[in-house]
């Protein structure tokens, strides 16, 4: 028996080394964890820096630069919660990656706060409380200040505890608590009040509806089809026409008519003229994407990517249009009350509060956006790029309306509507549709497949398409917002009247 070769290496080095080695990569990735952080607070920096050039020749310097802060922490923290919006649907059906939706987010982020927030930051920063109302133009800053706070604490709390919650619900909440603790229960507008808490019960309905609609009229023309393919040749290009002009009709009011006087016939007809452009356009991309697909439901899966991705992109442009408001409105009444005479008129933001809004929105989503994309995306019901593309329609269309009539909605309660209505449509559907009755048994008898066994209603229950869970998690994490981010901004207010007053 042959004498074992010695170790000629002593393994307490190699040991030694490894536990360096370990050290390293714990420490890279703790470094890159505190990375978005520390370009959080550079970001928050520079709007500090840009807010007192632009507020150097007034008193309130310090104040304008302090709220600009707040504002710019408020914006990162709507688009790291209310990413999931825009481009989860997209991420969920795996019709786009995430590094791509991410950057599409932040392009049309960017351009819906620049060219169509307006409407919005006015109800924000003057429509809830009346500036002339509260006892002194320093009130209504510290009130201002107070509700940017705790919106943006409640916000970020959610975004920790991945709860995609409402950012409109939790800057309402936090003006209407503080605009209380300045002036009383009568600095409130109550009939604007009233009109955005009304739009906040009917938002994620109408959301729903329409995804439901949209997602009813693609089974019965394109999916329980004989030809699904030839029938989706037909109709895709028609609902992207219909979403152009959708969009285009919107763009024309909001944005041209800032430099030349528009109706809304005249824009209507830009709209529709757009939308046939996009139909000629789109018509042969989808024939030349359907040849050679077999007639079943994964080949309209490939057919319906371009409608996404365009719902989504217009998704991302309205909801910087409308959810800028959240971070800027009070920004935009504050510079307003530190002006020369102390009064918070106009409403209109200026440039660099804007950019403020729709960078940070930006940087948010970039740095934080990606936590919750997968619970609104995957987790509450399977999408797919067809149902997908209903969430994002719908969504885009509701919060379009909303916004050309400057109401602050909910877009997440409409997103989440969406996909709540997508799937309680799809349970109903399966269990209702003579339509697809129709069709599986003609499957069934031209390939001979055996019917399934029938379920017990427990496991049916266990099957349902849409997860009950996830609806009263969320549906209580909506519940809760308008009072804990209205108390939160009433108790700052207070602590920071007692300061500063």
């Amino acid at each position: 028996m042959g004498k074992t070769t010695p170790k000629l290496v002593k393994p307490t080095l190699d040991k030694d080394l490894e536990k360096i080695a370990h050290v390293e990569e714990a420490s890279q990735h703790v470094s890159r964890g505190l990375a978005p952080y520390g370009l959080a607070l550079i970001f928050l920096i520079l709007a500090a820096i840009v807010a007192a050039g632009a507020a150097m020749d007034r008193p309130g310097t310090t104040i304008v630069m302090a709220a600009a802060a707040l504002a710019a922490y408020m914006a990162m923290n709507i688009g790291a919660n209310d990413v999931t919006n825009n481009v989860g649907p997209a991420v969920g059906a795996r019709v786009i990656s995430m590094g791509a939706a991410l950057a599409m987010a932040v392009a049309f982020e960017i351009a819906g706060a620049m060219i169509a927030g307006d409407q919005v930051v006015a109800t924000i920063s003057q429509g809830i409380i009346d500036p002339s109302v509260t006892p002194t133009a320093g009130a209504y800053v510290w009130a201002m200040m107070a509700a940017l706070l705790s919106a943006g604490l409640w916000v970020n709390f959610a975004t920790w505890v991945n709860a995609p919650v409402s950012t409109t619900h939790s800057i309402v909440g936090g003006v209407l608590g503080a605009g209380v603790a300045a002036a009383g229960i009568g600095a409130l507008n109550w009939g604007i009040v009233a009109g955005i808490t009304a739009s906040w019960v009917v938002s994620p309905l109408l959301g729903g509806a329409i995804a439901a609609l949209v997602l009813a009229f693609i089974k019965e023309f394109i999916v329980y089809r004989e030809n699904k393919i030839a029938a989706a040749q037909r109709w895709v290009p028609v609902l992207i026409a219909l979403m152009t002009t959708t969009f285009v009709t919107y763009l024309s009011v909001e944005g041209l008519n800032q430099l030349t006087p528009i109706s809304l016939p005249t824009a209507f007809l830009i709209g529709i003229a757009c939308g046939l452009i996009a139909w000629l356009i789109v018509r042969p991309l989808i024939r030349r994407q359907a040849a050679g697909l077999e007639n079943r439901n994964q080949s309209l899966r490939k057919l319906f990517r371009l409608p996404l991705i365009f719902a989504a992109a217009l998704l991302s442009f309205a909801h910087g249009a409308n959810d800028v408001a959240n971070a800027i409105g009070p920004l935009t009444g504050i510079v307003e009350a530190t002006r020369a005479g102390g009064t918070a008129e106009g409403g209109q933001p200026q440039l660099w509060v804007v950019l403020i809004g729709a960078l940070g929105i930006s940087l948010g989503i970039l740095l934080f956006g990606p936590r919750l994309i997968r619970i609104v995306g995957e987790e509450i019901t399977k999408l797919n790029p067809m149902r997908a593309y209903c969430v994002s329609l719908s969504t885009a269309t509701t919060v379009i309306l909303a916004s050309a009539l400057g109401l602050p909605v909910s877009s997440t309660h409409i997103a989440v509507g969406a996909v709540f209505g997508v799937g309680f449509f799809r349970e109903w559907y399966t269990r209702n549709s003579k339509r697809r009755v129709e069709y599986m048994r003609a499957k069934a008898e031209r390939w001979e497949v055996e019917p399934k066994p029938e379920r017990n209603s427990a496991e049916v229950r266990r099957r349902y398409l849409v997860r009950r869970s996830h609806f009263m998690t969320i549906v209580a994490a909506w519940v809760i917002t308008v009072p804990a981010s209205a108390g939160l901004a009433a108790a700052l207010y207070w602590v920071m009247s007692h300061l500063v007053l």
